[in-house]
């Protein structure tokens, strides 16, 4: 088995015993596993030949997760910081690697009135009930988060989207939690699942477009050596 593979397998470990343990309310089994979800990715996506800005993403996404493991207000605001400059390596990776030709244009136009009403309504609906030295921090957050997922959907292709899709529904799991809104049952068990689930499309996603670019060039190369 290729090292590429026993990542993704280690990753996926880590990814049920996170889960599993948010399901049975054990927390130990979350404060290991949830720091080795990130790196394992990362190694994962520097074996596959992953664009800098990709693993940057991914490790300050892991700087996100170990700062939010304390439920200390600092912590969330450096934790916030963290994803905030991971939401903005993957802005520049789509900018440097995506095609502005993935979607139509009267596709990416309504995408964008979608994310941009989103967007809106959710900061609208959210700023009273935000502690009032959150505001501010969130409502700049949730722009950045929302302009990555946009570009994420109309760059990237499908599976890149909906990981830019889950990312921001997980977050606002999160938002509605601080704004001390009725929850789900479960609702960290949610917030992993669809976090862990939006990284890993977002690397695949990312990864795969590539690779299906690199594959015609690699293609022609071989028919010049014959």
């Amino acid at each position: 088995m290729s090292r590429s593979r026993l990542l993704l397998g280690a990753f996926g470990l880590a990814a049920v015993v996170d889960l599993l343990s948010f399901a049975a309310g054990f927390d130990a089994g979350h404060a290991v596993a949830k720091p080795l979800l990130m790196p394992l990715l990362a190694l994962w996506a520097v074996l596959r030949r992953a664009p800098r800005p990709l693993v940057a993403a991914l490790l300050f996404g892991w700087g996100g997760d170990v700062l939010l493991l304390s439920d200390a207000e600092p912590a969330f605001l450096a934790g916030m910081g963290c994803f905030a400059a991971g939401h903005v390596c993957y802005l520049v990776l789509f900018g440097r690697y995506g095609s502005r030709y993935a979607v139509p244009r009267a596709r990416a136009a309504l995408l964008a009135l979608c994310y941009a009403t989103a967007l809106v309504t959710t900061v609208a609906l959210l700023w009273p009930d935000l502690p009032a030295d959150l505001r501010l921090p969130v409502a700049g957050y949730s722009l950045l988060l929302t302009a990555m997922a946009y570009r994420a959907a109309i760059r990237l292709g499908l599976f890149t989207g909906l990981g830019g899709a889950l990312f921001l529904l997980s977050d606002s799991l999160i938002a509605t939690g601080v704004a001390d809104w009725p929850q789900p049952p479960a609702p960290d068990f949610w917030i992993m699942l669809t976090y862990i689930a939006a990284q890993a499309l977002l690397a695949g996603g990312t990864l795969g477009a590539l690779n299906a670019r690199r594959a015609p060039a690699a293609t022609y190369g071989e028919m010049r050596a014959v």
